[in-house]
């Protein structure tokens, strides 16, 4: 395994005046100081399952600067073919040139895109998207990327919250309409169609609210996802919250959609934080899988607090990723309901209850991801196997900073020792998790702050190795 190389940093400003930086253009690459450090030891310090991922990120990868002037986030990835293509909101990329292996920096507007395997070389697509971008897809043939977020431009043309780019370059495709009246939270290709959802209540000229199928070559929607939803979240004290949809999520054989966010009624039917649809050729349908733990609300501050969900990898398991700090009006140091935790469900379509829940102990989760024998999940969390614990750890509790491995079928935390197998810089929380046959992706930020003890920290570690601030991959 290569020497790690640690990142000699530079203020962001004086980055910046060293390119050749010009709007809506990819400028030769910045090289960084680099040092060299010390590698940890492999497999005697990471007894992990044979078909879980390892505990030491690969080192070549790219990512971002470990201090900006503003938290830089990667929101989510995805893979096509033998590329990666990252989003959220940054202006500089850290990638390794592959000739060299020295660090150099990349200018990306909000989204990039790399090789899948070693060097992981930044391409030079870039789409230089003048606002955030929190969901990508890209086509099936790998030519065209489709963009969703709260921007106006992209590559120098006025598109508001949705577009569709090619993945060459990162030019507009100007047969493709971009227009969504609010932001476009998520988006997955399915069936020939592009699977929308956010706040908007227009999408494209038409009246689509919340959650729209669009072709893929014009933009316009269809009647595929007309469900109706409706309502938001309204309690005591409660934060102001709107109706949309967050999140998505595909079953392994493509027939089914879990679809997560701020709603009180589909197709009619009351459904909260999450619905599944059966996603037939015509016309998506609700179908019955649902469960009373889904309408119990969370603290007045997290009302929409499913934010994210994963299929097994067979298809016969759900696992849950919650924010919510802990139940409305319940200040109780024992947990109960789903608030701040991540659980399972089955997939049976009727009425559920969960076959299992492990509590953080009030800390959120924010992503999922699902192999065989082992489920992944990522926050800001401090501890797994804490439910007896509110911001402390309460008896039993094992510390796992960051993220986690647990034992599909039991929920069990994956330990090395006394702690959690995995582990990594909790900063704002690792934000989406994408596992592939090569390993585990996980995006997260670069924050910094101050620590319990007032002493600064910056969000670059990921298994106790530097460097990876907002992207880590372990290896299978």
């Amino acid at each position: 395994m290569p020497l790690l190389r640690k990142l000699v940093l530079l203020p962001v400003a004086a980055v910046t005046l060293l390119g050749t930086t010009v709007l809506g253009a990819a400028p030769a690459p910045v090289q960084a100081a680099t040092t060299a450090t010390s590698n940890p030891s492999t497999a005697s310090s990471c007894p992990h399952p044979s078909s879980a991922v390892n505990c030491f990120p690969a080192q070549w990868p790219p990512h971002l600067l470990a201090k900006t002037s503003k938290t830089n986030q990667i929101r989510q990835i995805v893979q096509c073919g033998s590329r990666m293509y990252a989003v959220g909101t940054f202006q500089l990329i850290l990638g390794r040139n592959p000739r060299t292996g020295k660090w150099i920096i990349y200018h990306r507007s909000n989204a990039f895109s790399f090789e899948a395997s070693r060097p992981y070389a930044v391409t030079s697509w870039n789409p230089n998207v003048n606002g955030e971008v929190d969901s990508v897809a890209v086509g099936s043939h790998c030519s065209t990327a489709y963009l969703g977020g709260s921007f106006s431009q992209v590559h120098g043309k006025t598109r508001r919250d949705l577009a569709a780019v090619d993945t060459a370059g990162g030019g507009v495709r100007s047969g493709f309409q971009g227009d969504a009246s609010k932001s476009v939270e998520t988006l997955l290709l399915h069936g020939g169609r592009l699977l929308a959802g956010g706040y908007f209540t227009n999408i494209n000229g038409s009246a689509a609210r919340y959650f729209a199928g669009l072709s893929p070559t014009s933009g316009k929607p269809d009647t595929y996802l007309r469900l109706n939803i409706s309502g938001n979240y309204s309690y005591s004290g409660v934060a102001g919250n709107a109706t949309h949809i967050y999140n998505q999520q595909i079953s392994p054989d493509g027939g089914r959609l879990l679809v997560e966010g701020d709603f009180t009624s589909v197709a009619g039917q009351s459904r909260q934080q999450i619905f599944m649809l059966s996603l037939n050729r015509n016309k998506a349908q609700l179908t019955g899988w649902t469960s009373p733990e889904f309408d119990q609300h969370c603290w007045t501050s997290e009302p929409f607090y499913i934010r994210a969900a994963a299929w097994g990898p067979t298809g016969t398991s759900i696992y849950l990723a919650d924010t919510g700090y802990q139940p409305y009006q319940n200040t109780q140091q024992a947990r109960s309901g789903l608030c701040d935790s991540v659980s399972r469900f089955p997939v049976t379509q009727t009425s559920v209850s969960h076959f299992w829940v492990n509590y953080t102990g009030c800390d959120s989760l924010y992503s999922v991801a699902a192999g065989y024998g082992t489920v992944y999940v990522g926050g800001h969390e401090r501890w797994a196997d804490n439910n007896e614990g509110c911001d402390n750890a309460g008896s039993g509790a094992i510390s796992a900073q960051g993220m986690a491995g647990l034992v599909e079928n039991t929920g069990g935390l994956l330990r090395n020792g006394t702690k959690g197998l995995y582990v990594r810089a909790r900063g704002m929380g690792a934000d989406d998790m994408l596992l592939t046959s090569a390993g585990l992706w996980i995006a997260s930020d670069n924050q910094t702050g101050l620590d319990a003890h007032g002493k600064p920290y910056t969000s670059t570690s990921c298994g106790g190795v530097g460097g990876h601030a907002g992207l880590c991959f372990l290896p299978k």
